[in-house]
């Protein structure tokens, strides 16, 4: 089995805390983040259709991830849940989607790693001083006494959250869910 082929019944899958239900209809806050690629973005910036996905960590082939990660409901699967959106990335774009964005509390330089290896088409961003975090109130958890987001997603329209997606689980179909959700709002306005 592959770093991104992972059997779900196995992970616990995690709940729906009520925490991210305050998202849909805010606008992302004024909060730049180091970004894997190019210049540093503006998340307040953003126009058009964007995809940011958060999750906890990606692990890196030369690091053990934390004792007992894979329990933990809602850890597993930031490999799995990058590979689903680079992979269905150019149909995204066909969705009308300017950006994809991938988001955890990690360094720049351990994303830019992850980024590379995964050949990501699209910059991974670095919320390590939790920025955003602290701006939208994103839920979270500790592991090993490090502060970790929470996996979820948000489709954003000019700058306002439209549609959130949490809890993501299994977190390798979170592309093909917001595709399908892109469908539909297409076709309700068709």
């Amino acid at each position: 089995m592959s770093l991104t082929e992972v059997d779900w019944s196995l992970i616990p899958a995690p709940a729906d805390d009520g925490k991210a239900a305050h998202l849909e209809g805010a606008s992302l806050p004024d909060v730049t983040l180091p970004a894997t690629t190019g210049p540093a973005v503006t998340l307040s910036d953003l126009r058009g259709i964007n995809v940011l996905y958060i999750y906890p960590m990606t692990g890196r082939p030369d690091r053990d991830l934390p004792d007992g990660w894979d329990q933990i409901p809602g850890a597993r699967g930031c490999t799995p849940q990058s590979c689903s959106f680079r992979d269905h990335f150019a149909e995204l774009r066909t969705w009308g989607v300017e950006g994809v964005f991938g988001i955890s509390t990690q360094s720049r330089t351990y994303q830019s790693e992850a980024a590379t290896r995964l050949h990501l088409p699209f910059p991974l961003l670095s919320d390590a001083d939790r920025a955003l975090g602290t701006a939208l109130d994103l839920p979270g958890m500790s592991v090993d006494g490090q502060h970790l987001h929470k996996r979820l997603t948000m489709i954003v329209k000019d700058g306002v959250i439209a549609k959130t997606f949490y809890p993501v689980f299994p977190p390798d179909q979170d592309a093909q869910n917001v595709i399908a959700w892109l469908r539909r709002h297409a076709e309700e306005r068709a």
